[in-house]
């Protein structure tokens, strides 16, 4: 592994690359916030992609790729004398050791060499919040950030318009957790998950499409929350699911081409049958 001064002067080569393509390449002079953000998402889900298949050398390129892109929007800002990337990290340090009174005393928000507790100042009186759990963690990062001048107005205002559904039901129950708003038992989670299938047939039987469609909704949403009592990540399960099925189908398709018979001419129970081989194969495999 190497040094922290390496990894700086790996890190200052980066950003004169950077520099210089801005100067000089024709693609990269013309890019603007605008421009860059599809591709950035795209960066993002290729990097998630590399992660759950635990892909190391694709997991380091496509790290890259993503601080690429959080660079290029520091470098376009610099140009038009809105904030560096010295700005970002000074911010980002900043708020980290804000949110972090356990592990850094308040005194060392500005401090150009931030010391860990049990450093304190000779003239402080303050003392550090006792903190053993994870959950007390995220219950004071959550409290903080309701107090900071320039934070969220409300609990759920932190939550990201953008993200997606499922994505966003875990964040939205786990920030309501985090102020107490959650079940006493996890066990009780069940009863409501229940309810919710149950009220989803009930429409379903009605053939009422929008209630439907509602009543889905809540049934999901208690599904997810279930998962985050039992500390599942929901959204990694259904991708696992998801290329679990791929594998299996292709495994189905495969055999079609092979002996020469299309997909849509094969019956149900011809496929069922393929589809336990390919099951039987993972099993034995793993």
């Amino acid at each position: 592994m190497h040094t922290k001064e390496e990894k700086m002067q790996a890190f200052g080569r980066f950003l004169d690359v950077l520099d210089a393509l801005r100067a000089n390449c024709p693609w990269d002079k013309k890019q603007t916030n605008e421009s860059l953000r599809p591709n950035t998402i795209e960066e993002t889900y290729e990097l998630c992609d590399a992660l759950i298949k635990n892909d190391i050398p694709d997991i380091c390129k496509e790290l890259g790729d993503v601080l690429l892109h959080i660079c290029f929007y520091a470098k376009i800002a610099e140009e038009k004398s809105q904030f560096d990337m010295a700005d970002v990290c000074n911010a980002l340090t900043r708020k980290m050791i804000t949110r972090h009174p356990h592990v850094y005393h308040p005194s060392q928000v500005d401090a150009e060499d931030p010391k860990p507790l049990p450093y304190v100042p000779d003239d402080s009186s303050a003392d550090a919040p006792k903190v053993s759990t994870v959950t007390q963690v995220l219950e004071n990062w959550e409290q903080i950030k309701l107090k900071e001048k320039d934070g969220n107005k409300s609990v759920l205002s932190g939550v990201p318009d953008a993200l997606p559904s499922l994505i966003k039901s875990y964040r939205i129950q786990d920030k309501a957790r985090n102020v107490g708003f959650d079940w006493e038992d996890k066990q009780d989670v069940w009863k409501k998950v229940r309810e919710e299938l149950d009220e989803l047939e009930v429409e379903l039987r009605k053939d009422d499409k929008e209630n439907s469609t509602k009543e889905l909704g809540d049934f999901l949403f208690s599904v997810i929350n279930a998962a985050r009592l039992y500390k599942l990540n929901p959204d990694n399960a259904l991708e696992m699911t998801n290329r679990k099925f791929i594998n299996r189908f292709n495994y189905i398709e495969a055999h079609s081409i092979k002996i020469g018979k299309p997909l849509k001419d094969m019956t149900l129970s011809e496929m069922d049958a393929l589809w336990e081989e390919a099951k039987r194969i993972e099993i034995e495999n793993n």
